[in-house]
């Protein structure tokens, strides 16, 4: 049985479980004089635990406490997390730079120690870490505080996998300009937080990025956290992702190459790129974590918009990606009308026989043996048969060229 276990000398006159959630104080257990506890999960239970935040609330802050009393090292000083506040062993006489903190993620959090140290004279840092995005982070802060550190490290991995990496080597190697924009580039391309694009990986984003160093400014623009995104930088970006996945297509807006992609190439729907309006709330995901979030990783105190003006909706407190305005194919089919009124079975309903109002985002389609003859109103038919729907997508790439 896999398990997680946690050791810890603690004071026998402390009430333990007065200090622990429910689900960890159900695993606590004491030997001896009570000197030392250790937590028993099976794993899928401390997964379940952790999911819990108020759990991990009070396991971090009883872990940072404890830690703070336990360890003595001297001429060391150690400094730990607790809620926004920190607790320093000895004491600091100034901490302004690191509490109050209301970071929510412990990657940009690790920033903030790391670059408190950088300028209290440490010009050599180790991050230990097994999160890439604490990696890009540490690039771009070698970049932003050149000056005051010398070598940044990350010491990545676990098992085979670990090893060391020069974060100041990297940032050089890139340039101001590129490690700037990197938290950007690892956002819009995939993170955490913000989708990546379909069947292309970062190694392949990258090469395009070397091949379209254009699309450096526009992550630029996306890394100062802009109230809102500028239209040339959206043009940029279009023509970046359509690049992504056709580097030989000339076109530079993305409907324009889902069109050729997918009606003179027959590439599949998954093999084409997401539509305009997807994009736009793709990149601005992308933007509050890479520019609004990332970018104040080096203030205590961060200052965010609301999600739900960059890409993201409420539902009841939990947030949402808004994926697109666009409605969604299954609905929109009820406004798709022919206007030439001849027979679907006669395979005639050509792109010029839809609706112009719904000409960007619908699908010319033809007709069968299991489709009726046309009635102008043809939504309702399809919306009961997707397949036979995707079908008749698929027979006419030829009249939507």
């Amino acid at each position: 049985m896999k398990v997680c276990v946690v050791m810890m000398k603690v004071d026998p006159n402390n009430n333990m479980h007065s200090h622990l959630g429910k689900n960890l104080a159900h695993n606590l257990y004491t030997f001896g004089q009570n000197l030392t506890f250790i937590m028993l999960f099976k794993k899928s239970n401390w997964h379940s635990f952790l999911r819990v935040d108020e759990n991990k609330e009070e396991l971090f802050s009883f872990l940072s406490k404890q830690v703070t009393e336990s360890i003595d090292v001297p001429d060391k000083q150690l400094i730990a997390t607790d809620g926004e506040q920190v607790i320093a062993v000895p004491p600091c006489a100034d901490t302004a730079a690191l509490a109050p903190c209301n970071h929510e993620e412990a990657d940009t959090r690790m920033m903030l120690h790391a670059a408190a140290a950088m300028k209290s004279g440490h010009r050599r840092v180790l991050i230990r870490t097994v999160d890439t995005d604490v990696v890009v982070l540490a690039v771009w802060m070698a970049q932003e505080l050149n000056e005051v550190v010398d070598e940044l490290w990350l010491a990545l991995g676990t098992g085979k996998n670990f090893r060391y990496i020069a974060a100041h080597e990297l940032s050089a190697t890139l340039g101001p300009d590129k490690a700037k924009a990197l938290p950007i580039f690892h956002a819009i391309t995939g993170c955490d937080t913000v989708s990546s694009f379909a069947g292309r990986g970062k190694k392949t984003a990258w090469a395009v990025w070397e091949t379209f160093p254009e699309v450096t400014n526009a992550f630029l623009d996306l890394a100062s956290a802009p109230s809102e995104i500028s239209e040339d930088t959206l043009a940029t970006l279009e023509r970046y992702v359509v690049l992504l996945y056709d580097r030989t297509c000339t076109c530079s807006e993305v409907n324009l190459a889902r069109k050729k992609l997918f009606a003179k190439k027959s590439r599949s729907i998954e093999a084409i790129p997401p539509t305009q309006a997807a994009l736009v709330q793709h990149v601005k995901r992308a933007t509050y974590q890479g520019g609004h979030c990332w970018g104040q990783s080096l203030v205590p105190h961060c200052y965010l918009p609301s999600p739900c003006d960059w890409g993201w909706v409420d539902n009841d407190g939990q947030f949402d990606p808004l994926w697109t305005t666009l409605p969604e194919a299954a609905k929109s089919c009820y406004e798709l009308i022919c206007l030439s009124g001849v027979g679907w079975e006669r395979n005639e309903c050509t792109w010029e026989d839809i609706v112009p109002g719904t000409r960007q985002d619908a699908l010319a389609m033809t007709g069968g043996k299991e489709t009726p003859r046309c009635t102008n109103k043809v939504g309702p038919f399809f919306l009961e048969r997707p397949q036979i729907f995707i079908t008749h997508v698929t027979h006419v790439r030829q009249n939507i060229a």
